[in-house]
């Protein structure tokens, strides 16, 4: 790039103020300079300051008010240009499965050791640590998900949009200062971000970081309903942060990167993709914060099932039953009366992966901060004799548990775990040893 500069709303290039807007689903308008928004309609003969006025789409144009999405940008130039995408020779996604129609499932239960970090001779980016560990659908219908791992120490130079999903990422270690064309938002450990289908972003580092991505083939994400819970409770709307509108201004070309039905495509462009210095609408990244979450639990006995914490959901065509949901197991008091208090034996309808964000699991030994484990759909589990023998012998009282942070996408596709997950170094092949040796129970007291 023979220039680059970047503004906010101060308009001056040499400060990088990064705010945000409250409100989760909200309509909200932003400008990096003033009065470049168009007063009164969306498209003018002619829109402010001499911007090109251009919708992006989240859903088609005739869904019901209450879940049409769309935001207008106005930027310096259009996204449309006289490039053609090719097929990605260099490898970027040398890491990332194109499709899950190949590949075996299986009906064991599966753990990973901690992801390794991008050894220290390397420079990784984003986009080139992105590592395909399981996944089910086809994109191309829009079904479906995909589920990553992450390792990275370089910033990203270009730019990405994914026509196949949102992502939701995870942090696992590290600050991530994700370029948007809506404007920058800095999420670290603890926090989560969300980047739907379309919206072009670029990753940028400033040490090693790691975590995991959720890719959505289907939907979008919103908040569950609370039903008997009431108004309030779960992730409350107010803590959802959205950012504020920055452009660049630059010369040069820009290698832009789209994923479409699972292949990595390439052009070059003759602009910043991150040219908007205006929008408005409701079709947004945003970030939030998982130390906000209002926990609900039991107060008088026996472990409720997991749904409770759920922060966001994909809703499918079937009326209570998500496409993917992302919950967590947060610092919570536990209170029960009379009852087993970790996480009971079950067999799912919905499948789950599960990540460690930090600290460690109340229901299993040896599940570290930046591993995994996946449990497929019928799949027997719970937690291990250790944790069952102590939580047995337990004098109940009321408890506070603030030793980790754990998460689950929990999906009703039936995951499969890809190949290089089942034989890489770091696959823990001694998990179901932790089942061992539960003692037959008699029934002659």
């Amino acid at each position: 790039w023979s220039r680059i500069e970047r503004f906010n709303m101060s308009g001056d290039p040499t400060t990088r103020k990064i705010s945000y807007m409250r409100g989760f689903g909200n309509d909200f308008e932003s400008e990096a300079l003033p009065d470049s928004l168009p007063k009164g309609q969306n498209n003018p003969q002619r829109c402010p300051r001499g911007l090109y006025a251009e919708q992006l789409s989240g859903s088609s144009f005739t869904m019901p008010r209450s879940k049409n999405l769309r935001t207008w940008l106005y930027r310096i130039l259009p996204s449309v240009d006289d490039g053609e995408f090719v097929e990605d020779d260099e490898g970027i996604f040398k890491n990332v499965a194109k499709s899950y129609d190949s590949f075996d499932g299986n009906p064991n239960q599966l753990r990973w050791n901690p992801f390794p970090f991008v050894h220290a001779d390397q420079r990784i980016t984003f986009l080139q640590g992105l590592w395909s560990i399981a996944g089910a659908g086809d994109p191309s219908a829009k079904k479906g998900v995909a589920i990553y791992l992450y390792a990275c120490n370089i910033s990203m130079t270009d730019a990405f949009y994914n026509s196949d999903g949102d992502v939701l990422i995870v942090p696992q270690t590290g600050t991530l200062t994700i370029r948007t064309e809506m404007g920058e938002i800095v999420v670290e450990q603890s926090e989560i971000c969300v980047i739907p289908r379309g919206i072009v972003f670029r990753v940028e580092v400033e040490e090693q970081v790691r975590g995991y991505m959720l890719e959505s083939f289907q939907g979008h994400f919103c908040l569950p309903d609370l039903g008997p819970i009431g108004s309030n409770g779960l992730a409350n709307a107010r803590d959802f942060e959205y950012p504020t509108a920055s452009f660049e201004e630059m010369q040069g070309d820009v290698k832009m990167y789209n994923k479409f039905c699972g292949k990595l495509y390439k052009k070059h462009i003759r602009r910043s993709p991150f040219d908007v210095v205006a929008w408005h609408g409701n079709y947004l990244p945003f970030k939030y914060n998982l130390k906000n979450f209002c926990t609900m639990n039991t107060v008088s006995y026996d472990h409720p099932d997991p749904s409770i914490f759920t922060v966001l959901s994909c809703p499918s065509e079937i009326v209570g039953e998500s496409a993917v949901d992302f919950v967590i197991f947060p610092t919570r008091w536990m209170v029960a009366e009379h009852t087993f208090r970790p996480p009971y034996f079950h067999r799912n309808y919905m499948s789950e992966f599960m990540g460690m964000v930090a600290g460690k699991y109340d229901a299993k030994v040896g599940f570290s901060a930046g591993g995994a484990s996946l449990h497929c759909c019928m799949s027997a589990h719970g937690p291990d004799k250790e944790t069952t023998e102590r939580a047995e012998a337990a004098e109940l009282g009321p408890a506070k548990f603030e030793d980790g942070l754990a998460f689950m996408f929990e999906t009703s596709a039936i995951l499969k775990p890809t190949p290089q997950a089942m034989a890489c170094s770091f696959r823990d092949m001694q998990y179901k040893e932790c089942w061992k040796g539960f003692a037959r129970r008699s029934l002659h007291r």
